[in-house]
């Protein structure tokens, strides 16, 4: 078929190709922005937040971004002592073994903690006993570690509600206090999170003049004059021509990718890509394959093999080829290859979704994301899809892109038909944010900016104090996501919980979210961090990484420090 996928276009009766100009328009400074600096940092005072600003020392500096991401795996991963590699592996064939010995005495001498995996009155079980072996088992031993329940805004600090168990995890009772912890486990990049402020100002007004919601889906009675003032400004604020506002994230990835794929096209997903996008690839009934993550050589065999060969059993053509990447991945703290998928794209011609959940509005210098932050044409991708629910303080997503792909998926989108419309409070949280970000708010101008500069040095420091520690992390440099690794499955829950009885709150993540060997912790930085914040993490962090070994890179590092000496 060679370079003719693009026969059936995306979603009208026209052929919609690249920009012809936008090399020329990357290169000539038309993207490029102002470099960050800590010197136009000016306090700000928040309630739940913090403070938003906090001047950094001199030698903090923000990197450039890279050019190009490498393709093989992080060198920290390739790392890995054999020892810890050999025991984490043993930690979860123990667990696998105990919990069939558990489960074959257990239904002999205590058949009525096994009611509901058996048959009863001619039912089956919901959930068989081996379906349900890792929640009972494995999640069950570490469950005080997740849904921890809050009684505040999730800012800088966040208060949980105190909570204890007296049968080993299966049920909890408050205990009616709270816990003031630092907040390292939201996604609060900007700081929005606040319960005062301008932000929440607006949504108060917004709220008295247009009520709290339209009680409809955007094409019966729910498209306010609000909805469309907000789509356009984030199709200014994403360099697009049009952008569709869905009132929930997930949603915005499963129901739009029906309505641009079908039978008879192919997706090309990268292998970590995010559970809304995995269901979304399966209803639309196209065709998937699956490249190794973030690279771009599998990509690119991936893509020759499925041009040449076409179509399963008849090879015809595939109608479409549509490649689907995330801006930052979230469980990595890594940033996908863009400059090298889109050179593959203008060469191989295919689509190209981006899912921006986690980088729109904490990366690039402006804060628009992936784009921004390589000094890519927005233009050059074809479907920018993002959330609300991390930098701006608010929920749903949008997807951005020409006029006549948004046009189509007013028409055609499960999100738009069906679902209801963004209320009013998240639309004002959503549009005040997001000018505050813009400079477009004349009394708090300079305020975005500050958030997204102070987000990059708070990143950047706090990722180079764990790897100074001797932690092995993973991500790229700017992330606001920092995965340290734990691996063995035994140390994320006495890693969460020493950490909560230091008063801060974190996020363990194991498998099946990730790997069986990687397990780990995973830090979210925000902007209302004070530098005292990250100092103090680092600390506590540090003890309880000699606490439970953890520290693998210690010894490269004190001899580094040697030879320096």
């Amino acid at each position: 078929m060679g370079k003719g996928q693009r026969s059936q276009p995306m979603y009208s009766n026209e052929i919609i190709e690249a920009p012809q100009d936008a090399g020329k328009l990357a290169s000539s400074g038309v993207f490029q922005t102002v470099p960050a600096s800590s010197s136009s940092l000016l306090g700000h005072k928040d309630v739940e937040c913090g403070p938003v600003a906090v001047s950094a020392p001199a030698e903090t500096k923000v990197q450039a971004a890279p050019k190009e991401i490498p393709h093989e795996k992080p060198h920290e991963v390739q790392d890995i002592p054999f020892f810890t590699l050999m025991t984490t592996y043993l930690s979860f064939l123990l667990l696998v073994v105990l919990a069939h010995f558990e489960d074959f005495f257990g239904k002999i001498f205590m058949p009525k903690q096994y009611l509901q995996l058996r048959v009863q009155n001619g039912y089956a079980p919901m959930v068989s006993d081996f379906e349900s072996l890792w929640s009972r088992h494995v999640y069950a031993r570490m469950r005080d570690c997740f849904n921890r329940p809050i009684g505040s805004v999730a800012g800088g600090h966040v208060n949980l509600i105190d909570r204890v168990t007296r049968d080993y995890n299966r049920s909890f009772q408050f205990t009616g206090k709270l816990q003031n912890v630092l907040n390292l486990a939201s996604y609060n990049y900007l700081g929005f999170a606040q319960s005062e402020g301008p932000c929440a100002d607006k949504v108060e007004e917004a709220m008295r003049e247009h009520g709290i919601t339209q009680a409809s889906s955007r094409v019966e009675t729910g498209r306010s004059k609000l909805l469309v003032e907000t789509e356009d400004m984030v199709a200014r604020f994403m360099g697009t021509e049009a952008a569709i506002i869905v009132s929930m994230g997930y949603a915005t990835n499963s129901l739009n990718m029906p309505s641009l794929v079908s039978k008879g096209c192919l997706i090309i997903s990268d292998e970590l890509n995010h559970s809304s996008l995995i269901a979304g690839a399966r209803l639309s009934g196209a065709a998937i394959r699956v490249f190794r993550h973030n690279n771009t050589r599998d990509l690119e065999k991936q893509l020759r093999r499925s041009i040449s060969q076409g179509q399963p059993r008849t090879h015809r053509p595939w109608k479409k080829i549509m490649v689907v990447v995330e801006g930052l991945y979230s469980m990595e703290g890594e940033f996908c290859n863009l400059p090298k998928i889109i050179e593959l794209r203008n060469k191989y011609k295919f689509y190209l979704y981006v899912d921006e959940a986690h980088s729109v509005g904490a990366m690039g210098k402006r804060g628009r994301g992936i784009c921004d932050h390589f000094n890519v044409d927005p233009r050059e991708v074809d479907i920018l899809m993002g959330t609300f629910t991390k930098s701006f303080g608010a929920a749903g997503g949008y997807i951005a892109g020409s006029k006549a792909l948004i046009e189509h998926l007013r028409l055609n989108s499960y999100a738009a038909v069906y679902a209801e419309a963004m209320s009013v409070p998240v639309l004002a949280q959503v549009s005040s944010s997001m000018r505050m970000i813009m400079g477009e708010d004349r009394e708090h101008a300079l305020e975005g900016q500050q958030r997204l500069d102070q987000l990059a040095l708070n990143s950047q420091y706090f990722a180079e104090g764990l790897k100074k520690l001797g932690f092995m992390t993973l991500g790229d440099p700017g992330s606001p996501i920092v995965p340290l690794l734990l691996f063995n499955p035994a140390k994320m829950p006495a890693f969460s919980r020493e950490c909560l009885k230091r008063n801060i709150a974190v996020v363990v993540v194991s498998y099946p979210a990730t790997p069986i060997i990687t397990g780990r912790v995973r830090f979210c930085i925000s902007a209302s961090h004070t530098r005292e914040d990250l100092d103090y993490a680092l600390e506590q962090v540090s003890e309880i990484g000699d606490k439970l070994m953890l520290k693998f890179h210690k010894d490269v590092i004190n001899q580094d420090t040697k030879k320096l000496e």
